[in-house]
């Protein structure tokens, strides 16, 4: 399994830490709050980044290819 794989797979588990959507998955926070993170700027480190690949990724309409890696892969 390479290094994107893997990231992906991480992904996919992330929840969000804190706030209003507390406990979420990351890839079904609501599309505007993913929007205004990157309208804000989006956090450092790990979560930031996941947050904007986040947005790539509901940009692009690639939502279910997240849920989908979930359900296949154990959580690492």
């Amino acid at each position: 399994m390479d290094d994107q794989q893997k990231i992906l797979i991480k992904l996919a588990h992330t929840k969000m830490p804190f706030g209003k959507y507390e406990g979420y998955y990351l890839i079904d926070l609501p599309e505007y709050y993913v929007v205004w993170y990157h309208t804000k700027g989006f956090p450092k480190g790990t979560l930031g980044e996941q947050l904007q690949l986040i947005y790539e990724l509901k940009l692009n309409g690639l939502e279910e290819l997240v849920r989908t890696i979930r359900k296949k892969f154990p959580k690492p």
